[in-house]
């Protein structure tokens, strides 16, 4: 009995309820929580006697702990002081990997979305992609962040990545050096006078102030008269970047509502007016890179009849994941609730069905990489401003962006149909009034 109390005082669990009551004190405990905890703790001494390799007591309750989270679903799991510090740095500071959201899905790793301009990106990594191996070690020895932190390392080194490319029978070795992995997540261009695209490549710290810029720039071009929202390959993020970024094309209603087990961690984030918001038509481009945050903005705009959802189905993650600091400075990654779009409709395992569904085709001058590719200089370049009109060299950079705008609209099928939408949605708004 001494032995199980140990046990259960180091992984911080309780076996006695107390409850006060009448000035009484009863203690509830369950005969088959007693037998599970002696079994533990069998199965435990066993190990430590006779294992082949010694093994210290903190590895193996660490194991048991990462295995208990890691049988609930593919989110929730126990992170190393090291990986709880590089998830802080993913969504507020600088750090260096591959460039790539992952998720586990019947033992394997599979890749959710490459992050645009990162190496991972730029070697070839597509969404749906399975990661059989890290470096040597094959994935099905690992938990979703030991395979992400084996991905991370300091810029310049090398990680080699045996890949099975979705659709394909044998996988490849693919070398890939380690870089800086951009904290940028909005991207925009002018597609036509007055019609935008604005690139949200995924949900962090400073996600709705980029937006909000990109969007200051394209008034000070002229009225906007409609955007391509993409969310295509946008691995997720943040909860209240995704929210207030809703909020920007909101001005009322519900965004997103959150359900666990426990009724008073429910949560409805609702819309409100502000002088800044965007009333132009919209067009949200998605498909099944498309996740998290990223429906949960698609799935808000077309529930509150604010924009058509134009692509392919989303990749259906609507889990909310709570991060728990523990004393030790590790921390607990927890599956605690369900997202609901506005309509009462779960996201996860469904994702969003477009209202239009387009599937991507590949450019005749392509080899058909992946259900989304545009060349890194299709995304590097922002809404520009400055320079005296008329001056030679903003007529060069002028002309060059209007090249690479038509360059990009001709490689993208998808890209071409939205822009289409977008500039009728007026239209067809008065058929229906």
């Amino acid at each position: 009995m001494q032995r199980i109390l140990r046990i259960l005082t180091g992984c911080s669990l309780a076996l006695v309820i107390f409850l006060a009551g009448g000035g009484v004190m009863r203690a509830l405990s369950a005969d088959a929580d007693y037998e599970s905890l002696r079994r533990f703790s069998q199965v435990l001494d066993m190990v430590e006697q006779y294992y082949v390799r010694d093994m210290k007591q903190s590895e193996l309750i660490d194991g048991a702990l990462k295995g208990m989270l890691q049988g609930l679903d593919p989110h929730s799991t126990l992170l190393s002081a090291k990986e709880f510090q590089e998830m802080q740095e993913s969504t507020s500071g600088e750090f260096f990997g591959v460039g790539v959201e992952i998720t586990t899905e019947n033992g394997q790793v599979l890749v959710v979305s490459p992050i645009e301009d990162t190496p991972g990106h730029k070697a070839g990594l597509r969404a749906g992609d399975v990661i059989v191996a890290i470096d040597g070690q094959y994935t099905l020895e690992m938990n979703l962040s030991e395979a992400a932190t084996r991905m991370r390392g300091k810029r310049g080194t090398e990680v080699e990545l045996l890949v099975l490319h979705k659709g394909e029978q044998q996988p490849v070795t693919m070398r890939i050096k380690r870089d800086a992995i951009p904290l940028i997540s909005v991207k925009s261009r002018e597609l036509e006078p007055g019609y935008h695209w604005i690139r949200l490549t995924r949900f962090s710290g400073r996600t709705t102030q980029e937006l909000q810029d990109a969007i200051s720039a394209a008034r000070a071009r002229g009225e906007i008269r409609g955007v391509v929202l993409d969310l295509r390959n946008n691995p997720g993020g943040l909860l209240d970047q995704s929210v207030s970024v809703s909020d920007v094309f909101l001005k009322e209603g519900t965004i997103v509502s959150m359900r666990g087990r426990d009724a008073t961690s429910d949560r409805t984030y609702s819309a409100k007016p502000h002088s800044t918001d965007l009333e132009a038509p919209v067009v949200v481009l998605v498909n099944a890179g498309t996740a998290s945050a990223a429906e949960i903005v698609a799935g808000a705009l077309r529930d509150q009849k604010r924009a058509l959802i134009l692509g392919e189905r989303t990749f259906g993650k609507g889990s909310v994941q709570n991060i728990i600091p523990l004393p030790d400075k590790t921390g607990l990654k927890l599956t605690v609730a369900l997202y609901y779009t506005p309509s009462g409709k779960s996201i996860q395992a469904e994702g969003i069905v477009p209202d239009f569904e387009i599937p991507w085709e590949a450019p005749k001058d392509k080899d058909g990489m992946d259900g989304f590719s545009l060349r890194e200089q299709d995304l590097n370049r922002h809404l520009e401003q400055g320079g005296g009109a008329g001056s030679p060299e903003k007529g060069k950079d002028s002309a060059r962006e209007d090249a690479d705008t038509k360059a990009l609209l001709a490689r993208d099928n998808q890209l071409r149909m939205a822009l289409q939408f977008v500039k009728t949605l007026p239209a067809l708004r008065e058929l229906h009034e």
